[in-house]
């Protein structure tokens, strides 16, 4: 994404940052702790500097299934709206957080591909306690594809639907496919632009 800044040629200025602070734009390829930390802090930052748009590019693997659902829950709370980028590879917790970006700045290149899947569970030991993750996991599962698939405008059964059609393996979706389920809004990456005006005025 690019930032084009276009600067009225009366205005003598010879540092921008003197008068004018960049919008932030928030940069997510993992999802651990340290990850959704990082996002609360630039997400805070970027809110307080009232920009119009928050701009999230991801470029991402994967990763905790807890990492991508607070920061879900974090971009609910946002008063302005939310665009997500997808420039490469959104796989599994990656294409969750595209998926909530607002409707309608959803951006992902044409070559860009993106994965959806069963949340991972990692828990061993005994028995009893592999049933009650597994549990857990299935119901993880069908509330973040519920959540994905109404914020997407489906029914909350859409998404859930078609990885069982998938036979629960990896769902692999090219730039078309995404934008044919709703996932997309636009296979193109946007730019924001800038424009630093003069305006005098006599009444």
């Amino acid at each position: 994404m690019r930032n084009n800044i276009k600067i009225h040629p009366k205005l003598h200025i010879q540092k921008l940052e003197e008068i004018y602070k960049e919008p932030i734009t928030i940069r997510v390829n993992k999802f651990d702790e340290e990850a959704f930390e990082e996002f609360s802090d630039d997400f805070e930052e970027a809110i307080n500097t009232e920009q119009p748009v928050i701009p999230i590019v991801i470029d991402s693997y994967g990763g905790s299934s807890y990492g991508v659902i607070g920061m879900i829950n974090l971009i609910e709370t946002s008063p302005v709206p939310i665009a997500t980028i997808l420039l490469s590879k959104a796989m599994s917790a990656g294409a969750i957080l595209f998926s909530f970006g607002t409707e309608g700045y959803r951006f992902m290149h044409p070559d860009a591909s993106m994965m959806i899947h069963d949340v991972a569970s990692m828990t061993g030991g005994k028995v009893e306690d592999i049933k009650a993750d597994t549990k857990n996991m299935d119901e993880m599962n069908q509330r973040i594809y519920q959540r994905m698939s109404l914020h997407l405008g489906h029914k909350s059964d859409y998404l859930g639907n078609l990885i069982k059609e998938h036979n629960h393996v990896d769902w692999y979706l090219t730039a078309k496919d995404a934008k044919k389920h709703k996932i997309a809004n636009h296979l193109k990456l946007p730019t924001y632009n800038i424009e630093i005006d003069l305006r005098v005025t006599f009444g």
